[in-house]
């Protein structure tokens, strides 16, 4: 479970739950059916015009990333590389088959594959470059479906409001009521932005950055890949490959390397 997410969700919905108590409200207040299925039913609604089905089918893979957190291990990527870099350079590129099996990253076993097979060093680049390019594609329909819906979700809230209003012009021949209809009617308004601002807007940036996180990881065994393919020193290949670490996953890096030196 991805902690952050659960946790923002519900300090940002709490936070706008518990303002709205302490202003002497109520859950009843909050809930109007009417406005919820106005402005959930046509964000859906326009969403899916802008995009296709297939893109859309993949929704159910995205709400899972959000919530499912899977840790982007680089120090353990950076050891595989290094070790790799070891064994081709001690006893050759062919010895690596028997290694293929042990290595759980998919994108780093398909590089090796190449490197094994000894594919050209420039259409290894250029298919590893074309696979980070397809998955970085792949994910941000995700991110781009959310942000649509955030762009959506605050106009369906308006257009509810708008709806909402003119019932109760409708029936201005009871203003002891008017009050009353017209809070209902601004119900759609708070849907529309809260949704938006707290839930698909976040949802999207999330997919972006967990992306980035990806891409980055297999840029770094991109490199590594290559650099094992050209026989470089492992030692050289490992300060390379510091360079794609995140600034405190370096830092930490480095210490314990330090520690383990008696530095």
């Amino acid at each position: 479970m991805d902690l952050a997410t659960l946790l923002g969700l519900l300090i940002g919905l709490g936070g706008l739950i518990g303002g709205f108590l302490l202003e002497g409200g109520t859950i009843g207040m909050l809930w109007q059916v009417t406005a919820f299925v106005i402005v959930l039913g046509g964000t859906i609604g326009a969403t899916m015009i802008s995009f296709s089905m297939d893109e859309f089918r993949k929704l159910p893979y995205f709400f899972r990333s959000l919530f499912v957190q899977q840790k982007v291990d680089y120090v353990s990527v950076l050891e595989t590389l290094v070790e790799t870099a070891d064994k081709a350079r001690r006893e050759g590129l062919l010895s690596l088959e028997s290694q293929l099996s042990t290595i759980e990253d998919k994108f780093l076993a398909r590089g090796l594959q190449l490197v094994i097979d000894g594919t050209d060093p420039e259409l290894t680049r250029n298919m590893l470059e074309m696979e980070i390019e397809a998955y970085e594609a792949d994910e941000e329909v995700g991110s781009n479906i959310f942000m649509a819906a955030g762009g959506f979700s605050p106009t369906m809230g308006i257009i509810g409001t708008v709806m909402g209003l003119v019932h109760v012009l409708s029936n201005i021949q009871e203003p002891d009521k008017l009050g009353g209809a017209i809070a209902v009617a601004f119900i759609a308004t708070l849907y529309g932005v809260a949704f938006a601002n707290v839930l698909w807007i976040p949802f999207g940036s999330k997919i972006r950055l967990n992306t980035e996180k990806d891409v980055l990881l297999m840029e770094m065994i991109l490199e590594g890949i290559l650099s094992i393919q050209a026989g470089e020193n492992p030692r050289v290949i490992r300060e390379k490959l510091m360079t794609f670490l995140p600034p405190d996953t370096r830092e930490e890096l480095v210490l314990e390397e330090r520690a383990q030196l008696g530095m």
